[in-house]
């Protein structure tokens, strides 16, 4: 119907390293596989971007990091318009990997792109302010957390993120939650989204403060919390008309796979919103295998399905099948 619109959200997507060597001798689209159509099929496309866009900077040293993630711009900013990403989320523990020079560089490359970006910025006030972009003509704005990483924080002089302590009865992340989500409401979206990294890799379910976080959210206007950070998806929570993905997993990587929970398997997170508000959300099995996001094949297909439905059992969430997909009505 012409009154829906259909909004994808995707979990980390982190085109450094050797995702960035491969993505060298192919097409820039070539990193959404055979989810490219999908993707450019939607309204609206979100995702965390785990990972600078620059050719610039140096490591970053001042403490230890196993790992430094930085993506060629001249290909992946390509790639990000290619898909149609509306915007991206850059509260995360590797936007800094390369200083600050870097995430300057990402800032200035996306702004070029026009693609939106919130979370990270060259002070406290830039990294607090919200992004915000139109599917069709509805308004969406999003908010970007993280407490991963807190030297990567933004100061009101210094580069960095919007980092906070994911405690909604700790006064200074009230203030400053409140103050973020006023900013965005001051663009009189008809959307509010969350995006928050949090929390330590490899978990299967979020602890109990994320959910009363979460909750909290919700009950403070947000309508869609869009979790990211486990590099495992979590389970699915509808709370009072708002939707809670605790945890979206990874979309494109190069991180070495677990065999048994399976890091490589995730969805792309497919809301339908009409007039009304927020209708249905459809998770579309995916897998990531030669340095690129992809349908999920039927035996990863079938461990995502039954897998989510485990995860989500708890919130007392409930899913039909529709083809590869679960479908879940809001």
């Amino acid at each position: 119907m012409a009154s829906t619109r259909r909004l994808g959200l995707l979990g980390d997507v982190m085109l450094g390293r050797l995702v960035d060597e491969r993505q060298r001798w192919r097409s820039p689209p070539a990193v959404w596989g055979n989810l490219f159509s999908q993707l450019t099929d939607l309204d609206g496309l979100v995702c965390n971007l785990e990972c600078c866009l620059s050719a610039n900077g140096m490591p970053w040293s001042k403490t230890y990091r196993p790992f430094h993630f930085r993506a060629d711009p001249t290909w992946a900013i390509p790639a990000l318009t290619a898909a149609e990403v509306s915007a991206v989320s850059l509260a995360n523990n590797h936007i800094l990997d390369f200083g600050p020079v870097a995430l300057g560089d990402t800032i200035d490359h996306l702004d070029r792109a026009r693609i939106a970006h919130a979370g990270a910025g060259r002070n406290l006030d830039t990294a607090l302010d919200p992004a915000v972009f139109t599917m069709r003509g509805v308004r969406v704005a999003m908010v970007a957390l993280t407490d991963n990483t807190p030297e990567y924080a933004a100061d009101h002089d210094k580069y960095g993120t919007a980092w906070v302590d994911v405690d909604h009865r700790h006064g200074p992340t009230r203030e400053r939650v409140r103050g973020i989500l006023s900013r965005a409401r001051e663009r009189n979206p008809a959307l509010v989204i969350a995006a928050l990294h949090w929390g330590p890799n490899m978990t299967t379910q979020p602890p109990a403060n994320f959910v009363e976080f979460a909750h909290w959210l919700v009950d403070e206007g947000v309508d869609i919390v869009y979790g990211h950070s486990a590099h495992l998806f979590h389970g699915v929570e509808v709370y009072d008309g708002g939707l809670i993905l605790y945890d979206t997993g990874d979309f494109v990587d190069d991180y070495a796979v677990d065999s048994h929970l399976h890091n490589d398997h995730s969805f792309l997170f497919e809301v339908t919103l009409t007039p009304d508000g927020l209708e249905e959300l459809r998770l579309v099995p995916t897998e990531i295998y030669d340095f690129a996001a992809h349908r999920a094949r039927p035996e990863a297909a079938m461990w995502c399905r039954e897998t989510m439905r485990n995860r989500s059992e708890p919130f007392g969430t409930e899913f039909e099948r529709d083809g590869e997909a679960l479908v879940c009505s809001l």
